[in-house]
């Protein structure tokens, strides 16, 4: 065993290496016998298929997870944690008539159905080439809106709708077909109450010209668009995404706790966090489950714990198959070994709320919400229930955005350095001598200049900003 491996608990039996060829996977620290338990962050992380000696490679080939299908819960309730801190931040975002607060405003283009994409890009296209730099068109291309039935169907309108009310979003152009099963009549009346929203709608089929009726209604929205100007507000109506993806052996040990110290950070004056990704929760559940600050809130991560466990059992699929290639070149080995590191984004914080696909953020502290792993449908989930930022951690890098800024926080200095237009921010300098503390100050200020429109997320920047939608159905 060479000096360039990390312990990360004093309970550990395997440890990360820092520095060459296979940087981020396991080696063991003493002999592991076959069917005993490998340890890492201080929990079972799966157990040895074979005996394995001291200095061993530790990872899919010897190791297998403990994970299955069912399992029972009890609360276990821990006492609450809060971060003490002296910042009182706030930022200059868009106080909106109904009451919220955002941090762009740019217009959103959302078609109701698939089937007007092209009409959407085109509008947002024509509307770009002129645009102020402070407003920009963006469309939300998505396939559905038609064919689907039950909770697709339902789904997808609920998203879009949530989306039309979005604090970021300064207008929001609805473009319809008119022969769609997500009907404008229909999808009216799910949005309820828009008094004092800045919505417009079109009916493709009933316009002459509907590029010509689209860019009307465009400059139309900007208008009232304009009137909306920055002003102090308060971080505690900052709501920020918790997301990792392209995860290596870093992930747990620098960009996920920085991302947990922010999430602290905010919640500690007053601010709100969502964390999703339910199946990379799955071998690290109870450390949620039991900072629950009720039964009710414990009864309802169950609920969604099991949920998507049955989900995946419905489509013959077993609940521990998560890491994927990538991951696994990383020196993940396990989903045990993933969740354990993905929860830490969560930081210590007590649970507030759990929250269902598509629901919107309600109370103010760390919130779950239900949805998968996926990339793109996560970071689209955690926006559409409120979130203006949405900060995502990587160990791989990826390019991806969704529609509000996504913030590419990248586990290694290696990653930071190559993938510049890529990455937002490093936590590998965790690795190399920079204290969590001032590490963490260093980000939430770069968040806030963010927030205030001072710096664009490299996803911005690029013009890379898509949703995904969840399905799960029959498509007619």
């Amino acid at each position: 065993m060479e000096n360039n491996m990390l312990q990360i608990s004093p309970a550990d039996n395997v440890a990360v290496a820092l520095s060459g060829e296979m940087t981020g996977h396991k080696f063991a620290l003493v002999d592991i016998a076959k069917g005993e338990k490998v340890i890492k962050y201080g929990m079972p992380i799966g157990y040895a298929t074979e005996n394995i000696a001291k200095g061993a490679h530790v990872h899919t080939h010897n190791v297998k997870t403990l994970l299955n299908e069912h399992a029972e819960y009890e609360y276990n309730k821990e006492p609450e944690t809060v971060l003490k801190t002296n910042r009182n931040d706030s930022f200059l975002g868009y106080r909106r008539c109904d009451g919220t607060a955002g941090i762009r405003n740019d217009l959103w283009i959302i078609p109701t159905v698939g089937c007007v994409n092209s009409l959407a890009e085109n509008l947002a296209k024509a509307f770009n080439a002129s645009a102020a730099p402070d407003m920009k068109a963006i469309p939300f291309v998505h396939p559905y809106g038609c064919s689907q039935l039950g909770d697709d169907h339902e789904r997808t309108a609920d998203l879009l709708a949530a989306f039309c009310k979005h604090p970021n979003a300064g207008g929001v152009l609805v473009v319809a077909l008119g022969c769609e099963n997500n009907t404008l009549e229909s999808f009216k009346e799910r949005l309820g109450d828009i008094s004092g929203r800045n919505i417009a709608f079109l009916r493709a089929q009933d316009a002459g010209d509907e590029f010509s009726a689209g860019m009307d209604l465009l400059e139309e929205l900007k208008e009232k668009a304009a009137v909306c100007q920055r002003e102090t507000i308060p971080v505690s109506e900052l709501k920020i995404g918790l997301k990792c993806g392209g995860s290596d052996g870093f992930s747990g040990i620098t960009a996920n706790p920085l991302v947990g110290r922010i999430s602290d950070l905010l919640i500690a004056q007053g601010g709100t966090s969502v964390l999703t990704e339910v199946p990379e929760m799955f071998g690290a559940e109870t450390l949620l489950m039991n900072r629950c600050v009720t039964r009710e809130v414990f009864e309802k991560c169950v609920d969604m714990i099991n949920g998507f466990k049955d989900y995946f059992v419905s489509h013959g699929q077993v609940v521990y198959e998560n890491p994927s290639p990538g991951n696994k070149a990383g020196g993940i080995t396990t989903l045990e070994d993933k969740s354990l590191g993905c929860t830490q984004k969560g930081g210590l914080s007590p649970v507030v709320d759990v929250l269902a696909y598509g629901d919107q953020l309600k109370k103010p502290g760390l919130n779950l919400l239900s949805g998968p792993g996926n990339d793109m449908v996560a970071s689209t989930v955690l926006a559409a229930a409120g979130c203006q930022i949405v900060l995502f951690t990587t160990g791989r890098g990826t390019p991806f955005g969704t529609v509000v800024p996504t913030l590419k926080i990248a586990t290694n200095s290696a990653l930071a350095e190559n993938k510049k237009n890529w990455i937002d921010f490093n936590a590998g300098q965790l690795l190399e001598g920079k204290s969590m503390e001032a590490l963490a100050d260093e980000f939430f200020d770069h968040i806030l200049a963010v927030a205030n429109g001072t710096v664009k997320a490299k996803n911005e920047v690029a013009g890379f900003q898509e949703i995904t939608i969840f399905k799960d159905g029959v498509t007619l």
